[in-house]
């Protein structure tokens, strides 16, 4: 039995449905394995059988007869649909789950789903809108006095590596990677002259809106690089450049962000490119100097 879905049931909990129509009629260890999947819901969607069956005390030959009374074909097709239950949620751990459950047991399908889902994102990026903007975004940068890089999370470590791009090509460079209060600090040092390069995602959080709010206080313009529909973020962004991190309700995918901030690292480097060349010369003969200094 496979589990269909259209427009008019896709919030309905298959699962949920079978297991309270057969859980009275369930031998009793066929009846363990259900009770299990059923409380650990998250969890299944990324176990093999054989993982299920040690967790409950069983053989995963259990586990697959439990899953097929259920009506499901296999254990694959129930985590399916454990998935389709949660799209509408969207928090890290479901989106890891749902990514196991479409990838299932196998390493290789999982290394193609990523390829191909970077890949699609990075595809998006040679669009001529998208060109466009890139462009007018190393325009806004290149007058820029500072260059500020926002990124809270996974994205953080990417604004610290383009920060120390940019110093060692002789721009000057900050970033803004604090959550919480903490993030004041950092607010405190932007200047009329910067010019922000934020990478944000999602809904508009509190972080993102105190550092929109104090660029426009100062006129900084904002170069956003997101797939996020939220006005909120982008009537507030000089340049926005769409950059999608994957499949939708799926596990994030930073390879496009990468991708897109080299793009941007490269033009400035080569409209400033005297000044990179000479600040990559410095730092070559403090390198040497450093190698060959000698402690006392």
């Amino acid at each position: 039995m496979t589990a269909d879905h259209t427009l008019s049931d896709q919030t309905r909990d298959v699962f949920g449905e079978r297991y309270a129509h057969e859980r009275g009629v369930l031998t009793p260890s066929l009846k363990r394995v259900a009770d299990y999947i059923d409380t650990h819901r998250l969890d299944v969607m990324a176990l093999s059988a054989i993982e299920i069956a040690k967790a409950v005390g069983t053989s995963d030959a259990t586990v697959v007869r439990a899953v097929q009374a259920l009506g499901f074909e296999g254990l694959d097709e129930l985590r399916r649909e454990l998935a389709h239950s949660y799209r509408g949620r969207n928090a890290p751990s479901d989106n890891l789950a749902r990514t196991l459950a479409d990838v299932g047991e196998n390493t290789e399908r999982a290394v193609d789903a990523a390829y191909d889902a970077s890949i699609g994102s990075i595809e998006v990026l040679a669009l001529p809108e998208q060109r466009e903007a890139i462009t007018e975004a190393l325009r806004v940068l290149h007058i820029a006095k500072r260059i500020v890089i926002f990124g809270l999370g996974p994205t953080a470590h990417i604004a610290a590596y383009a920060a120390t791009r940019l110093r060692r090509e002789g721009r000057r460079a900050g970033v803004v990677d604090r959550g919480g209060e903490q993030i004041a600090d950092q607010l405190l040092q932007f200047e009329a002259g910067d010019a922000v390069i934020m990478m944000a995602y999602g809904s508009i959080y509190r972080e993102a809106e105190a550092t929109i709010a104090e660029a426009r206080r100062l006129k900084i313009p904002i170069v956003l690089l997101s797939d996020t529909s939220d006005d909120a973020f982008l009537r507030h962004a000089r340049v926005v450049l769409n950059v999608p991190r994957g499949r939708s309700q799926r596990i994030a995918l930073h390879g496009a962000t990468i991708v897109c901030i080299e793009m941007l690292l490269l033009g400035l480097a080569t409209s400033g490119r005297e000044l990179a060349t000479s600040s990559l010369e410095r730092l070559e003969r403090l390198r040497e100097t450093a190698r060959s200094r000698r402690p006392r």
